[in-house]
């Protein structure tokens, strides 16, 4: 279903169905597009926006039935990590004051509200199942047995695809509840229970922080926690980033950066120094009914939540030879280096410790715009400071 979330007279347009799927003799190639956007989430309608504004022809290509990406699913008390001055995507302002943190559900209907304001063609229960390139074009294969043709490619779908589950030992023998945090809602479930939970990041501080308000929280990690002042000498750590220029580094890794800082107002390191929650060095392993510490001790454990990061998803790019052999796309400032007109955005790192984020999505969408413009005229070349695999062909 092709929804147009625009505003006609003030009002929201019914969503216009492209295509019906009961249909067989609708079940064909759709049409041909300048660009094609796969994910409806921060990064995928930035990207929208932006390939609009440059004059090309776009669809949005949303497997769910909404757009908004993860954030609906996300647990009920996430707030955002930047104030809403640096968190906008491009073209509409966050409502409300420019210093506050907003929530999950402040941020799913700002996500909506900016479809609707730039009337962007999102094709809702769309799901991508496989790409080929002919040299020319992509040609994308959806759910239902439809085919998209698009001159370029934009992969926004995230980092934050599929939950990354680690090969724990004893995994399979715990019986106890064990779930990733990308399933975690509210803390009222574990009440009264005994729960470790895996991971020294934002998530798993800010999950196992709340958890401690109903529950015995321990945070089991490889590395010590690192806290960094969310507000130091007063202003929010974004903006000496912006001022400093740290935001600009650029490292345009293959593979996922690592957080080693969790941001904190003085809630979360004060909950571990009150003892409300402690900190231990990673558990050997799982065992039916608990864990063994690594000092060998024993212990029973009601509930293991991994807050262990995202995967890509993007199993569909494979045929392309667009993925390394771990599954994470090679490319250099979200730019494919094995795959022409190929872009990505949403990828931790990729221009910088902001592009995973929604206060990273219009920086990056903007070079991902600027550089498709460009490659649909002619190929340029790989920039000079990109170093492009011994496997890459173009």
């Amino acid at each position: 279903m092709l929804r147009h979330y625009g505003l006609r007279a003030g009002q929201l347009r019914v969503p216009m169905t492209a295509f019906d799927t009961a249909d067989p003799m609708l079940r064909r190639d759709l049409r041909t597009v300048d660009v094609a956007v796969v994910g409806a989430g921060q990064s995928g309608l930035a990207a929208g926006q932006t390939l609009q504004h440059a004059g090309l022809d776009v669809l949005i290509l949303e497997a769910a039935a909404d757009v908004g990406g993860s954030w609906p699913s996300y647990y009920d008390s996430l707030t955002l990590f930047s104030p809403a001055r640096f968190s906008a995507l491009p073209g509409m302002r966050l409502p409300g004051r420019s210093n506050r943190y907003p929530t999950r559900d402040e941020i799913t209907d700002y996500l909506r509200d900016y479809a609707v304001r730039f009337d962007l063609p999102v094709q809702i229960d769309s799901r991508v199942l496989d790409a080929a390139w002919d040299g020319q074009a992509f040609h994308l294969d959806l759910a239902g047995g439809d085919r998209l043709t698009a001159r370029g490619l934009v992969v926004a779908s995230g980092g934050f695809g599929r939950p990354h589950i680690p090969d724990l030992p004893g995994l399979g023998e715990f019986t106890g509840t064990l779930l990733h945090a990308a399933h975690y809602r509210r803390p009222d479930q574990f009440a009264g229970q005994r729960v470790v939970v895996v991971g020294a990041g934002n998530t798993a501080v800010q999950v196992a922080v709340e958890l401690a308000q109903v529950a015995t929280v321990t945070v089991a990690s490889r590395h010590p926690i690192r806290f960094q002042s969310q507000r130091p000498l007063g202003l929010d750590v974004h903006y000496w980033a912006r001022w400093s220029g740290l935001e600009a580094l650029s490292p345009g890794r293959s593979e996922g950066a690592r957080s080693i800082m969790v941001l904190d107002d003085g809630r979360y390191s004060a909950a571990f120094a009150a003892g409300r929650l402690d900190r231990r060095p990673m558990f050997d392993r799982l065992t039916r009914d608990g864990v063994v510490w690594a000092d060998g001790t024993a212990e029973p454990v009601d509930a293991v939540i991994l807050a262990t990061g995202y995967r890509p998803d993007v199993d569909y790019l494979a045929g392309l030879g667009a993925l390394n052999a771990d599954g994470w796309p090679i490319h250099c400032r979200g730019r494919s280096l094995t795959v022409p007109r190929l872009g990505y955005l949403g990828l931790p790192g990729q221009t910088g410790p902001a592009s995973a984020t929604v206060r990273g999505s219009g920086h990056d969408a903007r070079r991902i715009t600027g550089w498709l413009r460009r490659g649909l005229a002619h190929d340029p070349p790989v920039p000079a400071d990109c170093r492009v695999p011994a496997q890459a062909t173009r």
